[in-house]
C-alpha cells in the first residue's frame, strides 16, 4: 500500500517539491496535499513530499528568490512541482514571482502550458443552454517562447520620446513541439485539433505557425485539423465552444484565452494548470493567484490546486488516482459542497474535507 511522507521515503518513491508561496497559495496547496495522502492507498507507488519556502516572506527575510543550485536540484532530483501561487504587494515589482515562476518555467523548458476547460455543472457556465457535454477541451499554449520571453528593452525611458520594444519570439523548434504535442493529445481524444494565431497581422512571426502546422497535418492525417484567427476562437468559445476539443496556440493569445476558458465553466477558481516538459520534472499549479485580499479568511477556493493535483498525478502516471481525485471534485461542485465564489458555504478546508471524503469513498 502507497503512502505520503515528507522527506526520505521508500525507495522507488515519486519526489515531489511543494512551493506554496503567498497569499492564498498556502491554503489552498494544503487542501492539495491533503487529497494527495486521501488517494495515497490507491496509487502504484509512495510519495515523498519535500516542501520549500520560495516565496515573499522568504524573499523579505533574506533576498532569496531562488537559491543557488534550486533549479539543478529540481531538475534531477524531483518527478514534479506542486506549486500554490505567488505575489505579494510588499515585493517591489513583484521581482521574487518573476524569478521563480518565470524561472523554472524558462530554466527547467517546460514548454506546454496545459489548461483543461471542462464543465462540471451546468448551473456554472455563464453560456446560455449549454450542456455539460458542450464544454470540454484541453488547451495548448506554448509556454517558453513569443511575447512573454522577455526580449526587448526601452530608449530614452522616462522621457516624452520613450520608445519601447518586447520581441515575439518564435522559433521552428518552438513552434513545432508544441503543435505536435497537441495533435498528439487530440489523438487520445476526439481527434479534432484547432490551431489558433494571428497570421493575418503578424505575418512573420505566425506565418512560421501556419507553415509548421500544414506540415504537421499531412503526419496526423487521422486528426481533423482547422485554423481560427484568435479573435475568432474568442468569439467561438462563448458562441459554440462544443466545437472545440483540443486547441493550441502561442504564450499570449494562450493566456487571454484560457482566462476565458475559466469563465465559462466556473471562474478561476476551478482552473488547473501544468507546466509540462513530457518526462521530466513538470510544475502544477491553480492559475487564480495569490488573491492577497483573501488571504487567512478561508474563503480561496481549494478546487483548482486539487485538480492541479491530479493533472500532476497523471504526469507521474498515476493515471488512476488522478481519475479518481477528478472524480471526486466532480462529485462536490454537483453537491454543491463547494466555497462561496461558487455558490457554496463551506471554508477552504471544509471543501477540501468533503473532496478527501470524496476520494475516500470512490470505489
Amino acid at each position: 500500500m502507497s503512502g505520503v511522507t515528507q522527506g526520505n521515503a521508500a525507495k522507488g518513491a515519486h519526489r515531489i517539491a511543494v512551493i506554496p508561496g503567498d497569499g492564498i497559495g498556502p491554503e489552498v496547496t494544503a487542501e492539495a496535499v491533503k487529497v494527495l495522502r486521501a488517494v495515497a492507498p490507491v496509487m502504484r507507488r509512495p510519495v515523498e513530499l519535500q516542501e520549500f519556502d520560495w516565496g515573499a516572506e522568504r524573499w523579505l527575510r533574506d533576498g532569496t528568490t531562488l537559491p543557488k543550485g534550486a533549479m539543478e536540484e529540481l531538475r534531477d532530483g524531483y518527478s514534479a512541482i506542486l506549486f500554490g501561487a505567488l505575489g505579494d504587494p510588499r515585493v517591489p515589482e513583484q521581482v521574487h514571482a518573476r524569478d521563480i515562476l518565470l524561472g523554472l518555467r524558462f530554466q527547467l523548458d517546460l514548454y506546454i502550458n496545459l489548461r483543461p476547460v471542462e464543465l462540471l455543472d451546468e448551473r456554472l457556465t455563464p453560456l446560455k443552454g449549454k450542456r455539460v457535454s458542450d464544454i470540454d477541451m484541453l488547451v495548448f499554449r506554448e509556454n517558453t517562447e513569443g511575447l512573454y520571453a522577455g526580449v526587448g528593452g526601452n530608449f530614452k525611458k522616462g522621457t516624452a520620446d520613450e520608445i519601447a520594444i518586447n520581441e515575439d519570439i518564435n522559433t521552428r523548434k518552438g513552434v513545432e513541439r508544441i503543435l505536435r504535442a497537441a495533435f498528439e493529445a487530440a489523438r487520445g481524444r476526439r481527434k479534432k485539433v484547432c490551431m489558433s494565431d494571428k497570421a493575418n497581422a503578424l505575418t512573420y512571426a505566425h506565418g512560421l505557425w501556419q507553415r509548421t502546422f500544414a506540415e504537421l497535418k499531412k503526419e496526423y492525417a487521422d486528426v481533423e485539423a482547422t485554423h481560427l484567427y484568435v479573435d475568432v476562437a474568442a468569439m467561438e468559445m462563448v458562441r459554440a465552444p462544443e466545437r472545440f476539443d483540443v486547441l493550441v496556440t502561442s504564450n499570449m493569445f494562450g493566456d487571454i484565452l484560457t482566462d476565458l476558458g475559466a469563465a465559462i465553466v466556473g471562474g478561476l477558481g476551478l482552473a488547473a494548470s501544468g507546466n509540462i516538459h513530457p518526462g521530466r520534472c513538470s510544475l502544477f499549479e491553480p492559475v487564480h493567484g495569490s488573491a492577497p485580499d483573501i488571504a487567512g479568511k478561508g474563503l480561496a477556493n481549494p478546487l483548482g490546486a486539487i485538480s492541479s493535483m491530479a493533472m500532476m498525478l497523471e504526469h507521474i502516471g498515476e493515471g488512476a488516482a488522478a481519475a479518481r481525485v477528478q472524480a471526486a471534485v466532480a462529485r462536490v461542485v454537483t453537491d454543491g459542497a463547494v466555497t462561496r465564489d461558487l455558490g457554496g458555504m463551506l471554508s477552504t478546508p471544509a471543501c477540501g474535507d468533503r473532496v478527501a471524503d470524496a476520494v475516500g469513498k470512490a470505489a
